[in-house]
């Protein structure tokens, strides 16, 4: 069996670890390293030499686009995934001209997210498909029953400048107002909305998990009924 080997490049630490962990299951897929974005440089390619690099689209502290551009024009032969929450068709259209090869959306099923990178492997392109699986909820959950309640909440409190845009994004301001009015470029501005939606995301479910799991939450009531 040919292994698979690639490059994470995700900057939420509980979705990284949750993929990696999630990948480590399958025989035929190794992680050859996992980066936040600050720490990931485009020489480890050279070094780690990964069949793929699974990337997330809206990194917070690297353009994705441009990164995906400069891996393509640096090794050609590395394919490369670009993972997203909730992508709109521009972005879809952007990252395909770049260089990609497939787009997996983060609440793919485990089924569909290995699937899309053995068939990119072996050449085929992906594009993301509607769907309604549950990749992400698993990720969550094997957050949940890794880290306590408290790195939970720290994981998925917004930053300030995030709370910032969400309240802008509440008075009706468009990302290029938000840019101007933050003095920010508009990936960046993009790159926090992507992330709030993440966090908000994962926020809800974490809660929920949390209160399910106390004392006076619904799994004990369940257990006294």
């Amino acid at each position: 069996m040919k292994k698979i080997s690639l490059i994470l490049i995700e900057d939420n630490r509980l979705l990284r670890d949750g993929i990696c962990a999630m990948l480590k299951k399958e025989r035929d897929i190794t992680v050859a390293a996992a980066f936040d974005d600050t720490d990931f440089v485009i020489d480890k390619v050279k070094e780690l030499k990964p069949n793929i690099v699974l990337l997330d689209l809206g990194l917070a502290n690297q353009d994705s686009i441009e990164l995906v551009k400069l891996l393509k024009e640096k090794y050609p032969d590395v394919k490369v995934i670009v993972m997203d929450l909730i992508p709109i068709q521009e972005d879809i259209l952007q990252f395909v001209e770049a260089g990609v090869s497939g787009f997996i959306l983060k609440d793919a099923t485990i089924a569909e997210f290995t699937g899309t990178i053995r068939s990119v492997v072996n050449g085929e392109k992906i594009l993301p498909p509607t769907m309604a699986g549950s990749l992400f909820s698993q990720i969550v959950d094997y957050g949940v029953k890794e880290l306590t309640p408290t790195e939970l909440v720290q994981s998925v409190r917004m930053t300030k400048r995030e709370s910032e845009i969400v309240e802008l994004i509440s008075v009706g301001l468009a990302n290029k107002e938000i840019a101007f009015k933050l003095n920010l470029s508009i990936y960046t501005v993009k790159s926090h909305v992507h992330n709030i939606l993440e966090k908000m995301a994962l926020n809800t479910r974490v809660q929920i998990a949390i209160h399910a799991n106390s004392p006076d939450g619904f799994a004990s009531k369940k257990q006294k009924a």
